[in-house]
């Protein structure tokens, strides 16, 4: 007997799914996607202008209390773009957390800076307030222009918390830590679309906030990503640098600073705008699968993550937390080979080797999720 069948039989049972393939998360497509899609044809402007682009911008700030949202072609060049309007350059340093997927490091890097990495906290998966603040009081000093490391000189210019698998982590514990040491909080909330912090949505506690539309998302434009701001000038100042820094004119290619071509196409912006008009309904059925693999899983005595105190989670992908890295493993083996697909989390980032000589207090409690943790199917279930 398999000894995690009984999970593998409840999944199926859940998904009404006795043989096919089980995927982890599909996109779900049920309202005016095929409407929108026809319209942005007929209209010739499927590429970066046109009104789905202003209307899925428009609709995102209003849905999420943003002042204004800037759309980009995927979460990792928004959080690009959010470093540098944050005023990261070479050498400076930025802090997040070893437990998060590879764009938020790789976005660091490409300004040239450096990550260094901070705890999570056990009941949220995402950066420790606790850690950072016992870091930032003993690791660091301030000088005239802002924060620095001790151990390496740097600057240290912006901080990365992510909220992970759409829970949200302490933001506004961190966001008062940030700004008594000056360093500018940019949220890593590519996951947590519909997740809500004291009643506030996630992306909207820092100077920035990134949302992720990857095909994998909550709700998807096939690949896209957003940046959520309070400062208006802020937004157009994003807005431009993603549009490759061109001046506005009717005719003349007149281009004023290095830009990016980081835009979005307006045919993937209809498919963002229709699947926003579901949100609502798809965040109401995912935290019913959350109910009942809540349920089972207590009755069975396996550890699921619930949404932390004082949060509405979006319950993007459930984990499950098993007892070591040998059972989480076994599971694994057993529910993939049998067509019901699970994954790990990520391989913490300060043990990638294009990170591990970066900076990296305790990290233990981030070591003891990887090890446990398994994403089990979480596609909203019509």
């Amino acid at each position: 007997m398999v000894k995690y069948q009984f999970i593998i039989d409840k999944i199926r049972e859940l998904f009404d799914e006795p043989e096919k393939v089980i995927p982890l998360h599909a996109p779900v497509f049920i309202g005016n996607e095929k409407k929108y899609l026809e319209e942005c044809i007929d209209s010739t402007y499927v590429s970066s202008v046109g009104k789905f682009v202003d209307l899925f911008e428009k609709n995102i700030a209003e849905y999420t209390g943003a002042r204004q949202a800037v759309v980009c072609d995927n979460g990792t060049n928004a959080l690009h773009i959010a470093l540098k309007l944050s005023g990261v350059v070479q050498f400076d340093e930025v802090i997040t957390q070893p437990l998060t997927f590879i764009a938020t490091t790789n976005a660091i890097s490409y300004c040239g800076a450096t990550p260094v990495f901070i705890d999570v906290d056990r009941d949220t998966m995402g950066l420790s307030s606790k850690s950072l603040e016992s870091f930032l009081l003993n690791e660091t000093v301030m000088k005239a222009d802002g924060c620095y490391n001790k151990s390496t000189g740097k600057r240290i210019k912006a901080c990365i918390p992510m909220h992970t698998f759409g829970h949200p982590c302490r933001i506004d514990e961190i966001a008062i830590l940030c700004e008594k040491y000056k360093i500018e909080l940019i949220e890593d909330a590519a996951e947590s679309i519909g997740s809500y912090y004291k009643g506030k949505h996630t992306g909207t506690f820092g100077k920035i906030g990134v949302l992720s539309f990857n095909g994998n998302k909550t709700i998807t434009t096939g690949g896209g990503g957003m940046l959520l701001f309070d400062d208006e000038e802020l937004a157009a100042r994003a807005k431009h640098l993603t549009t490759q820094a061109k001046v506005p004119h009717p005719w003349n290619f007149i281009h004023d600073e290095i830009g990016y071509n980081y835009r979005m196409p307006n045919i993937n912006a209809a498919l963002g705008v229709a699947q926003l008009e579901s949100l609502n309904f798809y965040l109401e059925k995912k935290r019913l699968l959350a109910k009942a693999y809540d349920d089972f899983f207590q009755s069975n005595q396996v550890l699921f993550f619930r949404e932390p105190e004082n949060c509405i989670s979006n319950y993007w992908l459930n984990v499950i937390i098993l007892e070591s890295k040998e059972e989480r493993d076994l599971f694994l083996h057993e529910s993939n080979y049998q067509g019901v697909m699970t994954r790990p989390a990520w391989c913490l980032m300060n043990k990638l080797h294009m990170f591990e000589n970066c900076q990296s207090g305790s990290v233990l409690t981030s070591e003891w999720f990887e090890e446990r943790i398994v994403n089990i199917p979480s596609s909203v279930r019509i």
